[in-house]
């Protein structure tokens, strides 16, 4: 079944839209805090250098999003579908950032929640790598009720391959 990887998403905190390359300053801003890469395989993603890898792979994947906090209207972070696979019926979410300002205020799950009710219309496992040092996410993502299935070298868009777990969550499970 095909489906968009990028719809417009929206929930009561924050709008979803999807990532173009007019967006890249925007983004960046948000990216640019050296606190937010501190648990993530590539900490050095706060570097604009390495930012801009990051960002042309999150464009090639046709599956990426801006984030905008609806009552600031600004961009806070990004994430991604990508990964599809017709024969495991699963996608990933991942390669998920926000800015600092943005912790603990219930941006990630509202945003993970809103994802997976759109994408369990067409598949029946979402799946989610997260660093294997990312204890922040391995948090989060349990709150969800993820299970971990796996644990894999991921090579991320121009960067070096980094051990990640697998979470996934089923359909059923929500």
């Amino acid at each position: 079944m095909t489906f968009n990887l990028q719809p417009i998403l929206e929930n009561d905190l924050c709008v979803l839209y999807p990532l173009e390359e007019k967006d890249f300053d925007a983004l960046y801003e948000a990216a640019s805090d050296p606190k937010i890469w501190e648990q993530h395989p590539n900490k050095d993603r706060w570097k604009k250098e390495v930012f801009e890898k990051f960002f042309e792979g999150a464009i090639k994947s046709r599956g990426a999003f801006k984030i905008i906090d609806k009552q600031t209207e600004k961009v806070i972070g990004s994430t991604r579908f990508y990964d599809y696979s017709e024969a495991d019926n699963s996608i990933f979410i991942g390669y998920t950032f926000y800015a600092v300002s943005c912790w603990g205020k219930g941006f990630n799950q509202s945003v993970k929640n809103t994802m997976l009710d759109y994408v369990f219309d067409y598949v029946s496992k979402v799946k989610f790598h997260i660093g294997s040092e990312n204890i922040r996410s391995q948090i989060a993502i349990s709150r969800l009720n993820a299970e971990k299935i796996d644990e894999e070298v991921v090579a991320y868009f121009g960067e070096s391959p980094k051990l990640n777990f697998v979470y996934q969550i089923e359909k059923k499970q929500t």
